[in-house]
């Protein structure tokens, strides 16, 4: 049975072009970094060159890139890292950001936490009426990796910056996906994360406007710019770069392709009785689709459309192993019976329209099978 993968969300296969870049730096051009021989000079004009390719999709100076092993390191490092009194975040944002602002909060900052609407949208005069005196940070998603809901990046940035405090967005769903240009867009601090984009696991970035000063979460030998030292993951940092030089050459006909899929897949999906799309109709990003199915279990839907041979999500993949309803769902003002029966269906770069149409045909027998043996109905 062929296996169709929709759970792009959570993470992408690596391109084979970015496979071939990457295996010489395994094995042939290893060198360290740090080394001042011609092996580890090597290695430097590497990472240099890949430091200016990605920090050029973003609008981005090169030494304003800094590699990490993870987008939650990244989230970890702004917000521990940057401090202060007061911390503004998003209700809906990654789990990241959440347990490292509950972590600060028992150190003694002030979390201030936005709700969001029914379409997950913050209001920006909420915003702007949480930031006193003593915030020094607000950090909102870019897009929500479960629902899709871009927000309004631009215009909290702009808000940030005439109220003189720092803006961070976690861009890990929308680096890539959608044009991303932190001048413009006024953004201080954001975080992207390779795997997200068919590059390799292990690998992410955090872009830290010139001037801003941060305390590194690891101290040794001074790497990238004193800021994360360890010794630089070159093969990953290399392969990185070129799945941003493929996704900035494809980025916007792949964006129209699966937006015209997704459509399709939300059009055809709501002809189903009691099902809900969570998440903004149209702001939100190309590949993402996620429903509420009433009287049946998220965990139980992925189960038996795994079976079917289609594999697909219920949340975030960081957390999707757990029972409790998506808080996420819950801060749209879904009820705890609604969010568990929740469905994310992600697609990607190998998704095709016959795999879609395969997926609405098998979709509805799967609901209404469950729905027969539920105890919910």
């Amino acid at each position: 049975m062929k296996r169709v993968y929709l759970d792009y969300a959570s993470t992408t296969p690596v391109d084979k072009r970015v496979i071939k870049v990457m295996r010489p730096f395994w094995s042939e051009k290893f060198g360290n970094t740090m080394s001042l021989h011609s092996f580890g000079r090597e290695a430097k004009i590497a990472l240099r060159q890949s430091r200016e390719k990605i920090a050029d999709l973003i609008n981005a100076e090169s030494l304003e890139i800094i590699f990490t092993s993870s987008a939650t390191e990244s989230n970890n490092m702004v917000l521990k890292g940057i401090g202060g009194r007061h911390i503004i975040i998003s209700s809906i944002e990654h789990p990241c950001i959440i347990k490292s602002a509950e972590w600060l909060e028992k150190q003694g900052i002030k979390i201030t936490k936005i709700p969001v609407d029914k379409y997950g949208l913050v209001n920006l005069r909420d915003i702007e009426k949480a930031i006193t005196k003593k915030t020094s940070l607000v950090s909102i998603i870019h897009a929500s990796n479960e629902i899709g809901t871009i927000q309004p990046i631009a215009e909290i940035g702009k808000i940030c910056r005439e109220k003189s405090v720092l803006f961070h967005t976690d861009a890990s769903q929308t680096f890539g996906k959608i044009p991303i240009d932190v001048k413009k867009m006024n953004i201080d601090l954001l975080t992207a994360s390779s795997h997200k984009i068919y590059g390799p696991k292990g690998i992410a970035l955090l872009y830290i406007k010139r001037g801003i000063k941060i305390n590194p979460l690891l101290h040794g030998g001074g790497q990238e710019s004193n800021l994360r030292s360890s010794t630089v993951n070159v093969p990953a940092v290399v392969g990185f770069a070129k799945a941003v030089e493929i996704t900035r050459e494809e980025m916007l006909k792949e964006s129209k392709r699966l937006v015209k899929l997704r459509d399709k897949l939300i059009r055809k999906a709501l002809k189903i009785d009691n099902v809900k799309l969570n998440g903004h109709p149209r702001n939100r990003l190309p590949n993402n689709v996620n429903f509420s199915f009433s009287f049946i279990e998220g965990e139980s839907l992925v189960l038996e459309l795994d079976i079917a041979g289609f594999a697909v999500s219920t949340g975030s993949a960081c957390s999707s192993a757990k029972l409790e309803p998506s808080y996420v769902l819950l801060a749209t003002g879904l009820k705890a019976e609604q969010a568990h029966g929740s469905l994310r269906v992600s697609l990607g770069r190998q998704t095709t329209e016959e795999e879609i149409n395969s997926f609405i045909k098998i979709l509805p027998k799967a609901v209404k099978k469950l729905r027969k043996i539920s105890p919910f109905k």
